[in-house]
């Protein structure tokens, strides 16, 4: 810890890490002081030279009683002040949250060279805040106007802070005991900082937002939004490409606090950032965020069964969209003639996706040496045809461990990592329309994939909390190499043959390409479609089994001649 004087004021400073390497400067919000960084600054200490300080009114630095005194570029002289002792020879990579991105912003666009990079979370430049409501006001179109009321739900505390009297009672009444528990904050924020802090508001809000001036940057900035932050909405950000061009925006998924919920996650962030700025590569992150709206460009998509069909097809596809693949199969080899045909952001694997200890040694390499996959798709399945009383219990065993179980498997191993890594992702499991239209000739597959559907139903509730989206996709009759390979119980090795070649030969003049298929996995993804009947007659087997489920089970009986 060092004092550093700015003014009349004495500011708290910690620092963590070798002086040698890159500064990364961390100011805190309101009702914070500096040990909100705690998770973020250790896991960054190793690779920079870490900076927190308490800004004025809270923690150890000094508390100005006058309003006056917690003015935007009082605060922001006070970044400078800091930045002068920790770094005065190089310049530093500022990261910043609510209140302390506010007066950050400031620092910022004086396009100061003693800045080199900008992180900031859930807390925007009051300058922009007030030229984005002008322009929304200016215009005031129904999507405007939404937008406003929404943050002005967002924003309802803020006038609470200018009245006299009760927001004091209220925070001497344990209000930063409230805040932890509906924020799941592990620490409570001091009282003694809630109540100086207020004056920021009083000091700067109506003042700025009522009178923006036109504040831009050519300075690196990285905007990360939580997903569910209760007091910013995302809509303010959608004009800070015109203040600040040099622009990447990323989502967390996380609360208001959620450097402190997910330090690790930050810190990757602001490590990737940081690293890139200072002359590292762009990682596929990094691409990502740079990537518009609705673009599967730049992710990671981990594919089972992918040697052959709608596993190859789907990988194509999201290649051709400019994802990065891993390819997986049973099949070694025709894993490699997948991930050849795509190129080098392809890799193959081999993958018995019933052996899950197999599945999470696989996915822990994919981790280290790819990242998280942002999208999962469980395709690897097999068919298994003809009267359920000749099928054996091994034979149903293995339809059960390939069709559920495996799937099963990739959506708990991949979907634990996705979580973890607090960015969400995607997870798409292929069913089939046979799990809605019965069947006497396909007991045991219509059942494995009636339970796909459901499984992917459920955890689609389950998982919609850390952000990742699940999608059932159910194809009809599609063709593809799984009807030469289909098993079909009761005959013999002669017979079994003729069936898959009467089999393939029906499938293929259905004529409809597991292309196809894969298009509708992509925009499922795209999308984040919970159920997806591919062909015209899943569609309509679909609809039927929701309408008319007593015509479902009249065709059921209909037995296929062998």
């Amino acid at each position: 810890m060092r004092t550093v004087r700015s003014g009349d004021v004495s500011l708290a400073v910690f620092e963590q890490g070798d002086r040698k390497n890159p500064t990364v400067l961390l100011v805190h919000g309101y009702p914070d002081n500096h040990t909100m960084w705690d998770g973020v600054a250790a896991r960054l200490s190793s690779q920079f030279h870490v900076v927190t300080y308490d800004v004025r009114g809270a923690g150890d630095s000094t508390k100005p009683r006058a309003v006056a005194d917690y003015e935007i570029s009082k605060l922001a002289a006070d970044l400078f002040a800091v930045v002068d002792v920790v770094s005065p020879d190089r310049p530093v990579h500022v990261v910043a949250h609510d209140w302390g991105s506010v007066q950050a912003w400031h620092a910022v666009t004086a396009d100061d060279p003693r800045i080199a990079s900008y992180t900031t979370i859930s807390g925007p430049s009051l300058d922009h805040m007030g030229q984005w409501v002008r322009r929304r006001l200016a215009r005031p179109t129904p999507r405007n106007l939404v937008q406003l009321a929404r943050q002005q739900l967002h924003s309802w505390y803020i006038v609470a802070f200018h009245l006299p009297v009760l927001p004091k009672l209220v925070w001497r009444l344990g209000a930063t005991k409230l805040i932890a528990a509906v924020e799941g904050l592990d620490r409570v924020p001091s009282t003694a900082d809630a109540l100086h802090g207020m004056k920021l508001y009083r000091a700067n809000i109506f003042q700025r937002v009522g009178s923006p001036e036109r504040r831009a940057t050519s300075v690196p900035v990285q905007l990360i939004v939580p997903t569910g932050d209760r007091y910013l909405s995302p809509d303010v950000y959608a004009d800070l490409a015109d203040w600040a061009p040099n622009l990447w925006r990323r989502k967390i998924i996380g609360g208001h606090w959620v450097a402190s919920a997910k330090p690790n996650a930050i810190a990757r962030m602001v490590s990737e950032f940081v690293s890139h700025v200072e002359g590292g590569p762009v990682t596929r992150g990094l691409r990502r965020a740079a990537s518009p709206p609705g673009s599967v460009a730049h992710r990671l998509v981990f594919i089972t069964g992918a040697g052959s069909g709608i596993g190859r097809e789907t990988a194509l596809a999201f290649a051709r969209e400019g994802a990065d693949v891993i390819v997986t199969d049973i099949d070694p080899a025709a894993a490699r003639e997948t991930a050849a045909l795509i190129g080098p952001s392809a890799s193959a694997y081999q993958l018995d996706v019933t052996n899950e200890s197999a599945m999470r040694l696989l996915a822990e390499k994919v981790e280290s040496d790819h990242g998280v996959p942002d999208v999962v798709v469980n395709n690897a399945g097999i068919a298994m045809a003809g009267p359920f009383l000749e099928m054996s219990a091994k034979q149903l065993q293995r339809i059960v461990d390939v069709n559920l179980l495996g799937v099963a498997y990739g959506c708990r191993i991949f979907g634990a990592m996705m979580a973890e890594s607090g960015l969400g992702g995607h997870i798409v499991n292929i069913a089939s329309a046979a799990a809605y239209t019965p069947s006497r000739s396909l007991p045991a597959y219509a059942a494995t994939k009636a339970a796909v559907l459901s499984l992917s139903e459920s955890l689609r509730a389950d998982f919609a909390s850390s952000g990742i989206g699940v999608s059932a996709i159910c194809p009809g009759i599609v063709d593809t190499p799984i009807t030469r390979a289909t098993t079909f119980v009761g005959v013999d090795a002669s017979k079994q043959d003729a069936l898959r070649t009467k089999a393939a030969k029906a499938y293929g003049r259905r004529n409809f390409p597991p292309s196809k298929v894969a298009t509708a996995i992509v925009d499922a993804v795209r999308n984040n479609t919970a159920v997806v009947p591919v062909t015209i007659e899943a569609k309509v087997g679909l609809q039927l089994s929701r309408f008319a489920p007593g015509i479902m089970r009249r065709l059921a009986r209909i037995k296929v001649d062998k």
